[in-house]
């Protein structure tokens, strides 16, 4: 495992889900929050996973240069700010529109029965 990652489980997971994971979140909350497409989460979420990477380097020795490392630290901060944007999309559609949509459970809201 530490072959792919390019730095131990620990360092894995204080940094990715815990440090960048949290930033992570507060990006997917914010594009939601400002109406921005979702093509965008994933641009900032590549230039995260390489801030990621660069932090285990700097931090914890850690290998810079680890595309597995890269590809998995990327794939869990997307994996965060897509689950934030969609929750934070849900909670302002069923806000900002509530004669219109209500919420289906925490991912989903629907057209409410008679409106047009």
């Amino acid at each position: 495992m530490e072959q792919v990652l390019g730095n131990s489980f620990a360092v894995f997971v204080g940094m990715t889900f815990v440090i960048v994971g949290g930033a992570s979140w507060l990006m997917g909350q914010a594009l939601a929050a400002n109406w921005r497409p979702l093509w965008q989460l994933f641009i900032y979420a590549a230039l995260l996973g390489c801030a990621d990477r660069f932090l285990i380097f700097a931090l914890f020795e850690g290998e810079l240069l680890s595309i597995g490392g890269y590809l998995i630290d990327t794939a869990v901060l997307i994996g965060l700010a897509l689950v934030a944007f969609r929750l934070n999309r849900v909670r302002r559609m069923v806000a900002q529109y509530p004669w219109l949509y209500e919420q289906t459970g925490p991912f989903g809201w629907r057209r409410k029965a008679g409106a047009e």
